[in-house]
């Protein structure tokens, strides 16, 4: 989960200096400010997108687009600029900061409105744009790999709430990451409401088994990440076969390798589940694969500056 995963918040040399778009123009940050009767402040009403910046190219942007119009279809929510106003927004405000390489938050809110759950007053959504430097996960994470637990807090029933909109409200995937931090953990495994592996707090999960490449159904309670398809694009491209299936933790026990996927976190190889060694223990070489064949798209596949 965009997001998908940032160790501390983000962070710049000096945030007073830092331009934010809000509402059609770019204010400083101190001036960046909503009100406290914003929908999306109140209840978490609202959509985002977290989007990547590599060497002045921001990477799969029409994608992130699409997907932040889908979101806001499915919430009923009108979005008060095109997608090419977006797409220019989008890239003035990395230009603004002098960005190069970073992470960007687009947001839209539901606006100002009543109190209460109704909708009907609120008639002027907000669009926020923070673009940022970002601190990922350690080095050592992708050379070593990373240890993680599944954790006892479940994913939302997709009939609740679909996993494919990429809404403001991530309280679920928060109290999971709590549970997982409080026992030293950075990332957890969240299962659904039948028990199969729905998705990371903040991550898209792949494993390997006898040459073949796992990953859950959306309809388990997966997002749908953008850096998810650029696996299934590498693995297509590498001729490894893929099963979009039903996951055990079991099945993540015995993989030979096993890895996430998100915006922030890229492609990180997982070494401990659940206190079992995957594999060897260590990052997996068709994981290094993955990784390296990312590298090589992230400034070729994207909008310039």
């Amino acid at each position: 989960m965009c997001a998908r995963q940032i160790i501390n918040v983000l962070q710049s040399n000096d945030i007073n200096y830092m331009k934010i778009f809000l509402n059609n123009q770019l204010v400083n940050s101190e001036d960046a400010k909503v009100s406290v009767f914003d929908h999306g402040l109140l209840y978490g009403d609202g959509i985002f997108e977290g989007i990547r910046l590599y060497d002045g190219c921001i990477f799969k942007l029409e994608e992130h687009l699409i997907r932040l119009e889908q979101s806001a279809k499915a919430i009923m929510l009108e979005i008060p600029m095109d997608r090419s106003a977006l797409r220019e927004a989008v890239c003035k405000t990395c230009r603004a900061n002098n960005l190069k390489d970073g992470y960007i938050r687009l947001l839209v809110t539901r606006g100002v409105g009543n109190l209460g759950l109704s909708i009907k007053n609120c008639h002027q959504p907000q669009i926020i744009i923070i673009a940022d430097k970002i601190q990922l996960y350690p080095s050592e994470y992708y050379e070593k790999g990373l240890k993680i637990i599944t954790v006892p807090t479940r994913r939302n029933n997709s009939a609740a709430l679909p996993p494919t909109i990429k809404s403001l409200n991530y309280l679920n995937n928060i109290l999971a990451k709590i549970e997982a931090q409080n026992l030293g953990y950075q990332e957890a495994i969240m299962l659904n409401d039948q028990g199969f592996v729905a998705e990371c707090t903040g991550d898209n999960i792949f494993l390997l088994k006898e040459g073949t490449l796992y990953t859950p159904r959306i309809a388990a309670g997966s997002l749908k990440g953008i850096t998810r398809q650029v696996v299934l694009d590498i693995a297509d491209a590498l001729n490894i076969p893929v099963q979009e299936e039903d996951i055990t933790r079991y099945d993540t026990w015995v993989a030979d390798e096993l890895f996430l996927t998100g915006t922030a976190a890229e492609i990180v190889p997982i070494v401990e589940v659940d206190a079992r060694s995957i594999g060897e223990g260590t990052p997996g070489t068709v994981t290094a694969q993955f990784l390296k064949a990312f590298k090589k798209k992230v400034s070729k596949d994207g909008v310039m500056l």
